[in-house]
């Protein structure tokens, strides 16, 4: 009996296996023939647009507001906001990039045109430094030149003795010796080409009153003439004056002496300004007897 019962517990019969194999499939059946719920017509149109847009998202599964499954024209719907959006900011970047370059070049072109007019500030400033720097020198010039034409002016009449000789006549008429001539020639070859000098020529003659006078201006002119007709000397300078038997005192001698022979005071006095640039009249040195042919 035992043995029985345990046969029927793990060998279940023919009928037992039909009983469990029905209770499992009628459930899917059922399920099976069971038509889909759906809201009747009544319903359908009394329930609202924004119900209807509700439950269709809720049954749109788990991956969320997008089905991956939907529809071209429900993704563009969803899509164009988007991208309306999108260009609107395009258009704004646009026109803020356009602006930012407008900007750009205004602001190049005002920052070439200060650089140009700086360049040309500077180039002005450097002509009138030129200028006043030219300006300057032309002024040292010209006050160089002013001082040393007062120089000049100034030293216009001052001479320095260079030599002097006395020419000595003989005799009642005016008429040059040997001696007096070779002494007027060794004067005179000095004198050649040379620039600011003169003859101081006084004449002197121990007649006393104006038979002085007039035989002291024979012996000048005797020496002027000599001078001129054998030696080319120009007239402008020899300065003659016939002093008679009068007599300069010397430097420092407060007394004059007398004269006793007719004779010709020559003075070579050199003015050393006029005379710049050229070799200097010869001095009394070389007038010397011993130099003389």
């Amino acid at each position: 009996m035992k043995e029985n019962m345990k046969t029927r517990s793990f060998f279940p019969g023919p009928m037992a296996a039909l009983l469990l194999g029905s209770a499992i499939a009628f459930p899917a059946i059922a399920q099976q023939s069971a038509p889909p719920k759906s809201a009747s017509p009544q319903a359908s149109a009394q329930q609202p647009a924004g119900a209807s847009a509700s439950s269709n998202t809720e049954h749109e599964g788990f991956w969320g507001k997008v089905n991956p499954f939907a529809r071209k024209k429900w993704v563009n719907k969803r899509l164009d906001p988007m991208k309306d959006r999108l260009n609107e900011l395009d258009e704004v970047n646009a026109k803020n990039a356009h602006d930012i370059q407008d900007v750009d070049g205004r602001a190049q072109a005002g920052i070439h045109q200060a650089q140009s007019a700086a360049d040309k500030a500077n180039q002005t400033a450097m002509a009138a430094a030129d200028q006043a720097k030219q300006a300057n020198g032309t002024a040292q010039q010209a006050a160089d030149h002013v001082n040393n034409l007062n120089g000049t002016v100034n030293g216009l009449d001052q001479y320095r003795p260079v030599t002097e000789l006395d020419v000595v006549f003989h005799g009642p008429q005016p008429v040059l010796s040997a001696e007096a001539r070779k002494q007027l020639d060794d004067l005179a070859a000095g004198l050649n080409g040379q620039q600011g000098y003169i003859l101081d020529i006084e004449g002197h003659s121990p007649f006393a009153g104006a038979a002085g006078i007039q035989s002291a201006s024979r012996l000048n002119e005797a020496v002027k003439r000599y001078l001129v007709t054998e030696h080319q000397i120009p007239v402008y300078r020899m300065h003659a004056v016939a002093l008679g038997n009068a007599q300069a005192a010397a430097a420092g001698d407060a007394t004059s002496k007398p004269v006793k022979v007719k004779s010709v005071h020559v003075r070579l006095m050199e003015n050393s300004l006029a005379a710049q640039g050229a070799a200097p009249p010869h001095s009394a040195s070389s007038l010397t007897g011993a130099e003389r042919p």
